[in-house]
């Protein structure tokens, strides 16, 4: 059996900008502290949440290692290093390696997107040059690119790929996946209201954004889907599956960044461009399920 990098909820972590675009690097150490204080069982740095998509090299590497810095081992931090240039993953990934990230993120090749052979050799490629615990995300809404479960049968019997963020929407594919390849791959929910089913049919956590916000409940569901508590962890899902929804009634990560803004725990709800801030509408309907479920004054 391969380690498993963690159990339970793991956070794609918001990047906090000033309006000049620049990082915010006290409030992203505060958002690391909030999550290490609200159970959170491990933290993603620069994935699609973070915006790694419109940061230069320089920036995504400087935040990886300051996320490091900051966790000081206290949970595993998975550094979003995927890229649909295979060279410039593994470029990215040998440096993410070097500044001491337990794991690696890494998408689906998106735009040139690829056949599954092409995915098999492109991650099988990065794996055997990396050597760590890599976990593939798999988002066709945003990539366009689907894994299907042989191939993942096929990922799993490489030794470093351990895991992945499954974000496809396909319940049935997800327990073809897990009853194909069994231990050899770990598989986190990929959509905050999908975990509950997902784990389930065996997954083992989330990788979400919903818990940027609330760390503590989304850590509690998925310890009690590990328990085997369904009533714990199905009440949770019941009672913030508005929250969840309305974290992703706009392009992610903007709603997640507005509502960190209104909890006052970034003093910018800024995203670089071409992302943009909600409508005042989405705004407001935004602040009303904050408001009702205690976030917001």
């Amino acid at each position: 059996m391969k380690k498993v990098l963690f159990t339970g909820a793991g956070t794609a972590l918001a990047t906090p900008f000033a309006p000049d675009g620049s990082i915010q690097w006290e409030e992203l150490e505060r958002l690391v502290e909030f999550q290490i204080d609200g159970g959170i069982d491990a933290i993603i740095a620069c994935g699609t949440t973070g915006e790694s998509a419109t940061m230069t090299a320089e920036e995504h590497l400087k935040a990886i290692k300051f996320i490091v810095e900051r966790v000081k081992g206290r949970v595993p931090v998975i550094a979003g290093t995927g890229s649909n240039n295979t060279r410039h993953s593994v470029e990215i990934s040998l440096e993410a390696k070097k500044l001491g990230a337990d794991g690696l993120l890494l998408v689906t090749p998106y735009y040139n997107k690829t056949s599954q052979k092409g995915m098999i050799e492109s991650f099988s490629h990065i794996a055997d040059t990396v050597k760590m615990p890599c976990i593939l995300y798999n988002v066709p809404s945003r990539t366009g690119c689907n894994l299907l479960p042989a191939t993942y049968q096929a990922l799993s019997k490489n030794p470093y790929i351990v895991a992945v963020k499954e974000a496809n929407g396909d319940l049935a594919s997800v327990a073809r996946t897990i009853a194909l390849c069994g231990d050899d791959l770990t598989v986190y929910s990929g959509e905050d209201l999908l975990t509950l089913p997902i784990m389930a049919a065996g997954g083992k956590g989330v990788i979400s954004v919903f818990s940027n916000a609330l760390p503590g409940p989304m850590h509690a569901l998925t310890a009690a889907m590990l328990r085997g508590d369904l009533d714990t962890a199905r009440a949770l899902t019941t009672r913030y599956a508005d929250l969840m929804d309305g974290f992703f009634s706009d392009v992610n990560p903007i709603p997640i960044k507005e509502a960190l803004y209104q909890m006052g725990l970034i003093s910018s709800n800024f995203c670089r461009l071409p992302l943009v801030e909600m409508s005042d509408d989405g705004k407001e309907n935004l602040l009303r399920l904050l408001k009702k479920h205690g976030l917001a004054a």
